[in-house]
């Protein structure tokens, strides 16, 4: 694949969920919704990392720079999007309302779309670099903070971004099941994705 076209790919991606982001904010705000809410959310805050780093490796590869990798910035970024694609399906599909992601083309871009682009990306085009699976591990530090951060701040404003996560509820035991459940389901995701990184071969850029 040219270069030039997988650099403008990642870039028109990175603006499109950064649109759809801001699109959405901007909504929410016009109907009253709390901004604290709205970033508070796992799929707000992984759409705006991965579109952050979609526009730079689409703007640095367009500017001609050699096709540099952050592989484990990657590598984290590529989980948290994953997840994020994968917990909707499964659990939150029909929650737009308080999810906060009420516009139908909104919902689709940070729910669908971007998280396979992200996923397709790492897999068609994996990191040169071979990842370690242990230090790739450390990507599960952000979600089990994120998880930590939702359950103080509900205790706090009685408001949970997910039902899942939110024990008056749901309660304390399908809180710690379905946590410990999506833990495990990571760590087999992490693995899959740093073995993506010593397969071979690795779609030729020219």
């Amino acid at each position: 694949m040219n270069k030039k076209a997988l650099a403008t790919a990642r870039l028109v991606f990175g603006i499109i969920t950064l649109g759809a982001v801001t699109f959405q904010l901007i909504n929410s705000i016009e109907n009253g919704r709390s901004i604290a809410n709205f970033f508070s959310f796992f799929t707000v805050q992984s759409n705006i990392l991965a579109a952050g780093l979609l526009v730079a490796a689409g703007t640095y590869g367009l500017r001609g720079g050699a096709d540099k990798q952050i592989p484990y910035l990657r590598g984290a970024l590529t989980l948290f999007m994953t997840m994020t694609g994968i917990i909707y399906v499964l659990l939150l599909s029909g929650n737009e309302v308080s999810l906060q992601t009420t516009i139908p083309a909104v919902n689709i871009i940070l729910h669908y779309i971007t998280p396979v682009v992200v996923l397709l990306d790492w897999l068609v085009f994996p990191p040169k670099k071979r990842l370690n699976f242990t230090w790739a591990l450390l990507w599960l530090a952000y979600p089990l903070l994120y998880l930590v951060y939702s359950l103080i701040r509900g205790a706090i404003t009685g408001w949970y971004p997910y039902p899942f996560i939110d024990p008056v509820t749901s309660g304390w035991v399908n809180v710690i099941g379905i946590s410990l459940t999506l833990a495990v389901s990571t760590v087999i995701l992490t693995w899959l994705l740093v073995l993506r990184t010593t397969l071979r071969p690795r779609t030729p850029l020219r």
